[in-house]
C-alpha cells in the first residue's frame, strides 16, 4: 500500500483546478494585449519606472534597511574587524 502525502479526497488548488488554469490563461491573455497596445507609453516611463524599482529593491531587498546580520552586534563586528 502506498503511502502518499495527499489523500484521495483532496481537491485540487485554486490554480491547478480547471477553472483557475483557465482564469491564469486569460490573465495572461489580457496582460499581453495589454502590453502589446500600450507599448509605447510604458516606453515613456520606464526611466521613471527604473527609478522608483531602486529604492524599493533596496528597502526590501535589505531586509526593511537593516544591514547588519541577524544576532550579530555592533560591539562583536569590531572585535571581529580588528583581528
Amino acid at each position: 500500500m502506498m503511502n502518499s502525502p495527499h489523500s484521495a479526497n483532496t481537491s485540487p488548488t485554486f490554480w491547478r483546478s480547471k477553472p483557475g488554469i483557465a482564469l491564469g490563461m486569460l490573465l495572461v491573455i489580457v496582460l499581453f494585449y495589454l502590453a502589446r497596445e500600450h507599448y509605447g507609453h510604458m516606453l515613456g516611463l520606464l526611466p521613471y519606472m527604473i527609478l522608483l524599482l531602486c529604492p524599493l529593491m533596496h528597502f526590501f531587498g535589505h531586509h526593511h534597511g537593516g544591514h547588519r546580520h541577524h544576532g550579530e552586534t555592533s560591539a562583536s563586528t569590531k572585535d571581529a574587524n580588528r583581528s
